[in-house]
């Protein structure tokens, strides 16, 4: 196969030019080796794998040190490539605010404001070890590609994706108490990490964040954190999860009633029917705003593929933006989760 050489690339070659300050010259000649090794590489992105793709390949052990031992600093390099991308964004975001200006029918009244909308997009995933005896962090850890614990490591990790483009963070290592007594480091959860994440991204300014998550991160300390930020988050619901509906025979006017009994319930009237999102087929959504215990107030959405299907398949998120049981309302909602599959 022939390899490319990265200066024939503009993109790439502008990719590796913009971080060429931060490293020594091995440094980033062993950069552009690991940028053509992930290009390349078909099968298993190991160490070896990566060197197997480049013909004028140094040594295995200068590459391992270039990994682990050589002095240059990973944050720098994310904190370089962060303020780039938001650099790069920020007149098309001043673009995409004047095009939404322009285009609002003149009618009386104040105008709307326009708005741009930047997703932060949160999950966590578990990369096996089937070999890894002494590497830093290893622990047993859930895969849902194999339905079981596996030996490995893992990993959260966010995406910021705004008008289109997208912009990774830094992976943070999430190690197991067990794992961080034997090596002596602070143990913290998946959640601690996220909150972090929250707390100190910066978005690009002149845009509103949307936080989105999944089932396991559906926490009040990450919903508060976000609150305080003066960001809207969306995040997962287990058909478990509480939430209140009226009563009038309740002493106070009303009850906790389970999600899944909650949706049983519902009539085929009380919900509209849509586009699913990057797809033809079509969902019946029920959106309802009320409080969902230890979360706060927000909009429930209750999405089925189809009203025959068993209610075990109905599948819920929670919306911190308030309004209406309109279809606007779930049409908003349905364009936020058209951004939920960008992190996979």
């Amino acid at each position: 196969m022939p390899v490319p050489i990265i200066c024939l690339d503009e993109h790439v070659r502008h990719f590796a030019e913009r971080f060429r300050k931060l490293f020594s010259k091995p440094q980033y000649q062993y950069l552009v080796i690991v940028l053509l090794g992930l290009m390349l590489c078909e099968g298993r992105r190991t160490l070896s794998g990566l060197l197997c793709q480049i013909a004028d390949r140094p040594s295995l052990a200068g590459l391992s040190r270039f990994l682990s031992e050589a002095p240059w600093e990973a944050a720098t390099v994310v904190t370089l490539w962060l303020r780039h991308f938001r650099e790069m964004m920020q007149p098309k975001v001043a673009a995409e605010l004047q095009r939404q200006r322009q285009e609002q029918p003149k009618r009386r009244g104040r105008p709307k404001q326009p708005v741009g909308t930047g997703y932060l997009i949160g999950d966590d995933s578990t990369i096996e070890k089937r070999k890894g005896k002494k590497m830093e962090g290893l622990g047993r850890h859930h895969s849902t590609t194999q339905d079981k614990r596996v030996p490995g490591h893992s990993l959260v990790e966010s995406l910021y994706v705004l008008l289109g483009q997208r912009c990774p963070l830094a992976p943070q290592l999430y190690r197991q108490q067990a794992v961080c007594k034997a090596e002596g480091v602070p143990f913290a959860s998946k959640i601690d990490l996220m909150e972090t994440v929250i707390r100190t991204f910066e978005p690009v300014a002149g845009t509103v964040t949307h936080i989105l998550l999944d089932t396991w991160y559906s926490a009040k300390r990450l919903w508060r954190a976000a609150r305080e930020r003066g960001f809207l988050i969306t995040s997962g619901l287990k058909s478990n999860r509480w939430l209140r509906v009226e009563d009038p025979s309740a002493p106070q006017g009303w009850r906790w009633q389970r999600l899944s009994d909650y949706t049983a319930q519902l009539s085929a009237s009380d919900y509209i029917q849509l586009k699913w999102p990057k797809g033809d087929d079509d969902v019946y959504v029920h959106v309802v705003t009320t409080r969902v215990r230890k979360l706060y107030s927000c909009q429930v959405v209750i999405v089925r593929l189809s009203l025959d299907a068993p209610v075990s398949q109905a599948r819920y998120w929670a919306r911190s933006r308030l309004g209406s049981q309109s279809t606007d309302a779930a049409r908003a909602h349905r364009r936020t989760l058209g951004h939920r599959g960008a992190l996979c």
